[in-house]
């Protein structure tokens, strides 16, 4: 009878020489892989002269996921087996052009995570101080694309993001969810018994009321521009002495050296945050595709039927209906609509004439490929 335990020392050695080989052959495709990309660079260069050549191509990148997604057999899981994907992606386009991404700062909020998600670790990154400066910061060409929240499935959207469409010539080029598990975190030397303050943005400390409530109901909670921002005065008060906490994610944890009295202190474990991506281009149908509008609406008697009354009749699914002041008129309001399908569409075609008829102004701020990851 053969002794399985025996087999043991002549099995472990062949199948790690057969990874070895596996990862020396993976390795050889992703280097002919990032040449094929160089290749593309030359070609676009070549035929567009000395026309602006754009690199990222929002639809085709969409495309490719999918495909990785839907013929992956495990085991590794769909997700999983894109972001791998997704980063050899984002350093093959490097080599072409390595784009500048500016989104809401400091280094180590949530909207750096949703960037890195997005476009990959291959990229210059660029926290701004605002929502309003990465639009400029993008409107200027500074920065290729820009990485901005627009809602929380907790606390609803994000209306300073809303509003800086109403003047800016920018496009949405793309959407990207990230769950968001929130934090509290103090410097190592802190007590965290003495806390007296938690600093964090308003959003997240909204996220977190009840959980703030029943364990922390004496600690004064202070809003801060961000998550980031909130860790990074937990770091440098720990200097001076100072008792406080933040809260924040993850990879504000890392960067600036905080410990975990808490994780995962998000009232919803559903947590999630949509993020836009913002930049000069149209973006040509990927074949699931979401249209943004912004509309503005007569001041007369069944306006909002007026406006939703087509989507029904053509069969249009509208996924988002925000309303905001238009700031022109006392009690007139703007809407911002998302809805499933491409702009160029035929049967969008359709619906927007319609909008167009019996609205002061429809403004299409995008079309662009549904989140893969």
């Amino acid at each position: 009878m053969t002794n399985k335990k025996m087999d043991v020392p002549e099995t472990l050695p062949l199948l790690r020489d057969r990874i070895d080989a596996i990862d020396n052959e993976i390795q050889q495709l992703i280097n002919e892989r990032a040449r094929c990309a160089q290749k593309v660079a030359e070609v676009k260069l070549a035929d567009q002269g000395d026309e602006e050549v754009v690199f990222y191509r929002p639809e085709r990148e969409a495309q490719v996921l999918r495909r990785v997604m839907e013929r992956n057999l495990g085991p590794l899981g769909n997700e999983e087996m894109a972001r791998i994907f997704r980063q050899v992606m984002s350093s093959c386009l490097a080599l072409e052009k390595p784009m500048r991404i500016a989104f809401l700062g400091p280094e180590g909020t949530y909207t750096q995570q949703a960037a890195i998600k997005h476009f990959g670790k291959s990229i210059v990154s660029a926290p701004m101080a605002a929502i309003d400066e990465v639009f400029r910061e993008v409107e200027s060409g500074s920065a290729n694309y820009g990485v901005v929240p627009v809602e929380n499935s907790t606390e609803g959207v994000v209306n300073h993001t809303l509003d800086s469409f109403r003047d800016s010539k920018l496009k949405i080029c793309g959407e990207v969810e990230e769950r968001i598990h929130h934090h509290l975190l103090v410097a190592p030397s802190i007590n965290p018994d003495e806390v007296t303050h938690i600093y964090s943005h308003q959003q997240s400390l909204a996220q977190c009321r009840a959980w703030l409530d029943r364990y922390w109901p004496h600690a004064e909670r202070v809003a801060v521009n961000s998550n980031a921002e909130a860790a990074k005065m937990v770091s440098e008060s720990a200097r001076n002495g100072r008792s406080v906490a933040a809260i924040a994610g993850e990879i504000a944890c890392e960067l600036y050296g905080l410990t975990k009295v808490s994780s995962n202190i998000e009232d919803r474990p559903d947590n999630t945050t949509r993020f836009l991506i913002i930049g000069h281009q149209d973006v040509p149908e990927s074949g699931q595709d979401k249209t943004s509008l912004l509309i503005s609406a007569k001041n007369e008697a069944g306006a909002l039927y007026s406006l939703l009354e087509p989507f029904k009749r053509l069969g249009v699914s509208m996924t988002r209906l925000e309303t905001r002041p238009s700031l022109m008129s006392k009690w007139g309001y703007i809407f911002y609509i998302d809805f499933e399908g491409h702009y160029q569409s035929e049967i969008s075609q359709v619906l927007i004439k319609e909008l167009q008829a019996c609205a002061s102004e429809v403004k299409v701020l995008g079309s662009y490929p549904i989140a893969v990851l």
